[in-house]
């Protein structure tokens, strides 16, 4: 297997790139590129880690190295959120980062299975599909909104909150990747119930945690150490599935006649990518209406994304 991450010097990419040095099947190679002249570093200094998974860092006149032959690329690269930073304000800056390194995997591993980090995840990966439309490279099955942080946030606060083994919790989490647009859906939740105001309190929490970083670090940074273990974990489903393990997890993933043109959803993995968008189920009245309510910012967020590549 060869994993690309786009983005590797920063701090998901390092924190990721380190997870997978460690956890990818042996004989694994691990591609990282990034702009930032540290990368060859950050790619001898995992080297030093004895697992049988090969490291090689690219600087930035090498995307087309680094893509070359990629089984999946994780694209963490991106500025992060600062405090007082909405999603939105991260648009104007990163989508042009995001065209850049799709049209690279567009030309170098048109095949590759695409995660995409970088946010606003809600509008980038609109953004990733365009080009790929563009190019003629595109397969929706492919390309993927990595939203597993909320999943492992749901995971942990319901955990916490209930006294819970974390490990044996499961949230599925519906919608886009920010604010009013991450759904988690808590009636689901097996073996729990929660009260009204328990659902009141998390739902925002969970909508809300990144922010809680961002602030919590005080200017220092965002979700860096949290999203590089839901990156990983993710990358892992997708390890899975291209090796024929029937693996199901959640991702924001283009949706034919769903509520929005992209939506995340839970999803059967396979050889090719997504084998089956599986419905989310039946939602609670308080899920229904935050559902509901959500989809205008979602589709206006979308529709930011497709009229930057076409405009």
């Amino acid at each position: 297997m060869k994993v690309a991450v786009l983005g590797a010097a920063g701090g998901i990419g390092q924190a990721l790139s380190l997870l997978l040095k460690t956890q990818l099947p042996a004989g694994s190679e691990l591609s990282l590129y990034d702009v930032a002249p540290v990368v060859p570093g950050v790619a001898v200094d995992l080297s030093h880690i004895p697992t049988a998974v090969t490291v090689e860092g690219f600087g930035v006149d090498a995307l087309d190295k680094a893509l070359t032959g990629a089984d999946i690329v994780i694209i963490p690269a991106g500025m992060p959120r600062k405090p007082g930073m909405d999603r939105a304000d991260l648009f104007a800056v990163n989508a042009g980062i995001i065209k850049t390194l799709a049209e690279g995997i567009a030309a170098n591993c048109p095949k590759a299975l695409v995660g995409v980090i970088t946010n606003p995840v809600n509008g980038t990966v609109p953004i990733v599909a365009e080009v790929f439309k563009k190019a003629g490279t595109y397969d929706k099955n492919r390309v993927f909104g990595v939203t597993t942080l909320d999943v492992i946030r749901s995971e942990a606060f319901v955990a916490e909150l209930k006294g819970l083994d974390v490990s044996q919790v499961k949230v599925p989490v519906i919608g886009g990747h920010s604010g009013t647009t991450i759904l988690p859906l808590l009636s689901q939740v097996e073996g729990v119930t929660f009260s009204e105001e328990e659902v009141a309190a998390l739902t925002p929490r969970i909508q809300n945690a990144g922010t809680e970083v961002v602030n919590a670090k005080a200017g220092g940074g965002s979700a860096t150490l949290s999203m590089g273990a839901a990156a990983a974990r993710f990358c892992l489903s997708l390890v899975k599935g291209l090796q024929g393990e029937d693996v199901v997890d959640y991702a924001y993933v283009d949706v034919d006649g769903g509520d929005a043109d992209f939506f995340a959803h839970p999803v059967r993995l396979g050889v090719n990518g997504v084998a089956e968008i599986l419905p989310y189920g039946k939602l609670s009245a308080f899920e229904e209406k935050a559902k509901n309510d959500m989809l205008a910012t979602l589709n206006a967020d979308i529709k930011e994304g497709v009229d930057f590549i076409n405009a």
